[in-house]
C-alpha cells in the first residue's frame, strides 16, 4: 500500500464524512462517551459524567478536613453506618449551600433531578444500599465483599453488553454510509434486528481478553493488536461468525497489511496533535469520525484484495451489498410484496390551496372534516406510504432483506406513519380540553401524594390547565414539519415548552401585582426560577408521547364520532372555558399550594 492509495482512501472517507456529516460526529460522540474509544477528546474538555464527584472541606471536630464519596462510601463499609450518613449529610448541606450562593442556576435544593444529583455526590444513596445489605446479611464483612463484588461486575455487565460492542455497531453504521445516500437511526439496532447482540457481545469480549494476555509478553504489544484490528469490521460484516472464526479470519486478512496499517496510523498524528491544541474539539467534530471512516475504506482495501484470491474463509465476507447497491432484479426479488404495493396506482386527490393549503402544509391544520378533507388525508397517507418504501427498492437505504442475516418482516406488517397525519379543528379543540384536564389531574394527584391534600391547582377554578392544553396544541401544530426527525422534535419541543412556560410565569406575575405561581428556584438548572431541566425533560418525553402516540390514538377516536356530537360539544366547552377564563380574571384561584411561598415570589418579583 502506497501513498496513493493511502491519498484515495482519505478522499472517500471524506466524501462519506460529508454526506453524513452529523451522524457520524454523533456515532463517534457517543462511542467517547461509552468510554469505547475517543474518550480522551471528550477528556480534554471536561466532559467526562463524573464532572459532579467532587469533594468538599468539612468541619470536623473544629478542624476543616477534606473529605469526599470516597470517605462516606468507606465509612459505611467498615460498618460505621451512622457515620458514613452524617458526612453524607454535610457534603449535601454544603453542596445546596455552594449552589445556592455561587450558582443560583444550577440549584441543588428541590426537585426529582436535584435529589438524585445530590444522593449521588454525596453518597447517601451508596450508604443506603450497604445498610440494606448489611442488614440482609447480618454481617458488616460480608456486606464489603458483596459491595466490592457489585462495584466490580456493575462496570463489567456495562462494558460486556454495551461499551465493548458499541464498536461492531459505529463501523456497521459507518460502512453503510459509504454507499448509501440515508442513514436511518434505527441501523444502531441492527445487532438486535440480527438477533446477535449477545454473540457480538461474547466476541469481542474474548477478544479484549486476548488482546490483555498478549499486551504481557513482547510480541503482542504490536503484533497481535493488528492481528486482531478487523474483527470489528467482520462481525459488522456478518455478525453470524463465530468467535474465533472472526479471529482467524482477522489474522488471514492482515496477514502482510499490520505494517500498513501501523504507517496509516501515523498519518493521522498531525490531526492528533491540532486536536489536543484544541483542547479536543477539532477531534470532536472533525478528527474521529474522519479517522473511523478511512479505516472502514482500509477494511474495504483489504476485503476487496482478499475476494480476488483463493483466502480460506472469503465465503464469510459475503454481504456485498455492504459495498454495491444490489442490481434492479435482485431487489424485485427480494421485494417483491413491496413493488407489489408500489406498484398499485395512486389516486389522485385535489391538493388543498390557498390559506388552506398552508394550514395544512405548514401546520397540519384541516379547517374542517369533510368529505373532501378525508379523502385529502387517505391521498396522504398512501403517499408517505409510498415514499417510506420506495427508499429501499430504490437504494437509498441498506436493503436489510439482503443482508447475510437477513430481516424478513412482510409488508403485511408493516403500518403507515400514521403520525404525520393533519389534524381538524374539532379535534385540535377536543385534544386542548383533553391535555388541559390530564395536566390539571397530574397536578393534582403529584400535590395529593406530596403533601396528603387535595388542592384545585391552576389559576382558573375549572379541573384544567390551559398551559398543558396549550403547549400539546402549538407542539402538535407549529412542529409539524419536524415530526419524521424525532430528534429534532424533541430538541424543539424542549425549547418550545421552555418559550411558552417562561412567558405564561412571566405575564400571570404581570397580570396579578407579582404573584408567582410556579417557582422553580431550588432545582438544579433553572432560569430565574421559572423554568427548569427537570420540568423540560418532563415536557420533551411527554411531548413526543402526544406527537407520536396519543395525539394520533385520540384523532382516530374522534374521527369515528359522528359531527352532529363533536360539533355541539367543543361549542359547549369553549363557552364553559371562556367563562371560567373571564371569572378567574377577576377573581384568580389562589391559595396554599396554588400560588408559589409568599417568600419565592418576592424574591422573584
Amino acid at each position: 500500500m502506497n501513498g496513493r492509495q493511502r491519498k484515495e482512501m482519505k478522499r472517500r472517507a471524506r466524501a462519506a464524512l460529508k454526506k453524513h456529516y452529523f451522524i457520524y460526529v454523533a456515532i463517534c460522540l457517543i462511542a467517547a462517551y461509552l468510554g469505547s474509544e475517543f474518550s480522551s477528546s471528550i477528556g480534554r474538555l471536561g466532559l467526562r459524567p463524573d464532572v459532579f464527584v467532587q469533594e468538599y472541606s468539612v468541619n470536623i471536630g473544629g478542624l476543616a478536613v477534606h473529605q469526599g464519596l470516597s470517605d462516606v462510601i468507606g465509612n459505611a463499609l467498615r460498618g460505621d453506618i451512622d457515620s458514613g450518613r452524617e458526612l453524607s449529610r454535610k457534603l449535601k448541606a454544603q453542596a445546596i449551600e455552594a449552589s445556592r450562593d455561587d450558582h443560583p442556576a444550577f440549584g441543588r435544593s428541590r426537585g426529582v433531578l436535584a435529589g438524585i444529583i445530590n444522593d449521588i455526590t454525596s453518597g447517601s444513596i451508596f450508604v443506603t444500599m450497604i445498610a440494606a445489605i448489611q442488614s440482609m446479611l447480618g454481617s458488616a464483612g460480608l456486606a464489603m465483599n458483596l459491595f466490592i463484588i457489585l462495584s466490580f461486575c456493575l462496570p463489567l455487565m456495562l462494558w460486556f453488553f454495551l461499551s465493548n460492542v458499541y464498536i461492531v455497531i459505529s463501523r456497521r453504521m459507518f460502512l453503510e454510509g459509504r454507499c448509501y445516500e440515508r442513514l436511518p437511526i434505527r441501523r444502531f439496532l441492527y445487532l438486535f434486528g440480527a438477533r446477535r447482540w449477545l454473540k457480538t457481545c461474547r466476541t469481542m469480549a474474548v477478544v479484549s481478553l486476548f488482546e490483555i494476555l498478549w499486551a504481557l509478553t513482547v510480541v503482542g504489544i504490536f503484533v497481535k493488536y493488528y492481528s486482531y484490528y478487523l474483527v470489528p469490521y467482520l462481525l459488522a460484516e456478518n455478525p453470524d461468525l463465530g468467535t474465533l472464526e472472526a479471529i482467524r479470519l482477522s489474522k488471514k486478512l492482515m496477514n502482510g497489511h499490520k505494517w500498513q496499517c501501523f504507517v496509516f496510523e501515523l498519518t493521522f498524528l498531525g490531526w492528533d496533535f491540532i486536536g489536543a491544541l484544541t483542547l479536543g474539539l477539532v477531534s470532536l467534530f472533525y478528527v474521529n469520525p474522519y479517522k473511523v471512516a478511512s479505516f472502514c475504506e482500509f477494511y474495504t482495501d483489504i476485503r476487496s484484495s482478499a475476494l480476488s484470491c483463493e483466502l480460506c474463509g472469503k465465503q464469510q465476507l459475503g454481504d456485498d451489498y455492504l459495498y454495491e447497491k444490489a442490481r434492479p432484479e435482485v431487489i424485485h426479488a427480494a421485494y417483491e410484496d413491496v413493488l407489489k404495493v408500489l406498484e398499485q396506482p395512486v389516486e389522485t386527490f385535489e391538493q388543498m390551496k390557498g390559506f388552506r393549503g398552508v394550514l395544512v402544509r405548514w401546520f397540519g391544520i384541516l379547517v374542517t372534516w369533510t368529505a373532501r378533507e378525508k379523502a385529502y388525508e387517505e391521498g396522504q397517507f398512501k403517499l408517505q406510504k409510498i415514499a417510506s418504501l420506495q427508499e429501499a427498492v430504490k437504494g437509498r437505504v441498506y436493503p436489510a432483506r439482503l443482508s447475510m442475516v437477513p430481516e424478513t418482516l412482510s409488508i403485511r406488517r408493516i403500518e403507515p406513519l400514521r403520525y404525520m397525519r393533519n389534524y381538524s379543528v374539532s379535534s385540535l379543540i377536543l385534544m386542548f380540553f383533553i391535555f388541559a384536564v390530564a395536566g390539571w389531574l397530574w397536578e393534582v394527584s403529584l400535590h395529593m401524594i406530596n403533601h396528603g391534600v387535595f388542592v384545585n391547582r391552576g389559576v382558573l377554578h375549572g379541573p384544567w390547565l390551559p398551559i398543558y392544553g396549550c403547549g400539546g396544541l402549538l407542539i402538535l401544530t407549529l412542529l409539524k414539519r419536524l415530526r419524521h426527525r424525532p430528534v429534532m422534535e424533541f430538541l424543539a419541543i424542549i425549547v418550545l415548552c421552555g418559550v411558552v412556560e417562561y412567558g405564561a410565569s412571566w405575564v400571570l406575575e404581570l397580570m396579578s401585582g407579582g404573584r408567582r405561581w410556579w417557582d422553580y428556584t431550588g432545582y438544579f438548572l433553572n432560569l430565574n426560577g421559572r423554568i427548569c431541566a427537570e420540568g423540560l425533560l418532563i415536557f420533551g418525553i411527554g411531548g413526543m408521547m402526544i406527537v407520536y402516540v396519543l395525539a394520533p390514538a385520540i384523532d382516530s377516536v374522534l374521527r369515528i364520532l359522528p359531527r352532529r356530537l363533536v360539533i355541539p360539544l367543543c361549542i359547549v366547552l369553549c363557552c364553559v372555558f371562556m367563562s371560567d377564563l373571564g371569572l378567574s380574571a377577576v377573581n384568580p384561584n389562589t391559595g396554599e399550594g396554588v400560588t408559589a411561598p409568599e417568600q419565592s415570589y418576592q424574591q422573584g418579583g
